[in-house]
């Protein structure tokens, strides 16, 4: 397997993936300021340019969320993704996809914010608001937990804590303690590390 990758961006999520399943893989690191995602290889593999790309054999995957879900299921052995029509199946989807399509959109949103000049910068508060509802969601279910999903680790662990370990850099789960404990929890794992070195 090959990782197409740039540090900082969502193919961390994918990197960390490979390293808590202990699976062989090439780490193609590519300099986004240099535009080495733009070049015609790369495009080939990824239209609009951008990481992460996973080649496994003959399949090919970008978007980070495709590429946790597909890793998951295909090292069953590993227990990262609760097996098809097993009890903790629908909750481990409905989390994953929680994190990626209603809270990952909020933080982005806030993350470009405080990329702008002040002059330029919006007024989130509506956004900010619904944010506010979304972690107060997770604090709910991570009330009494370990894992947003069954009772181990998984995919959707990934996925969530790389997405509030953004928020929490952006001082965005300040009141929210269960949820920056969760988070300080999954960063300290070893193949969190190992995703984040070099």
């Amino acid at each position: 397997m090959k990782l197409y990758f740039a540090p900082r961006t969502r193919a961390t999520r994918a990197r960390w993936l490979l390293e808590e399943l202990e699976v062989p893989y090439e780490l193609v690191k590519l300099d986004v300021a240099k535009q080495e995602t733009t070049t015609p290889a790369h495009l080939a593999l990824h239209p609009l340019g951008e990481v992460p790309v996973l080649v496994d054999g003959a399949t090919v995957l970008f978007e980070s969320l495709a590429i946790c879900l597909h890793l998951a299921d295909r090292f069953p052995e590993k227990k990262l993704a609760p097996p098809p029509g097993s009890a903790d199946r629908g909750a481990y989807l409905q989390w994953i996809v929680f994190a990626e399509v209603t809270l990952d959109p909020l933080v982005v949103e806030h993350y470009w914010n405080t990329q702008q000049p002040e002059e330029k910068k919006a007024d989130l508060s509506r956004q900010h608001a619904r944010l506010n509802d979304v972690l107060e969601v997770l604090d709910v279910r991570l009330d009494g937990r370990e894992f947003i999903a069954g009772d181990s680790f998984t995919a959707a662990d990934v996925v969530l804590a790389s997405i509030l370990h953004l928020a929490h850099t952006l001082k965005l789960l300040d009141g929210y303690p269960k949820l920056f404990e969760y988070t300080l929890r999954q960063a300290k794992r070893p193949a969190t590390r190992r995703a984040v070195s070099g």
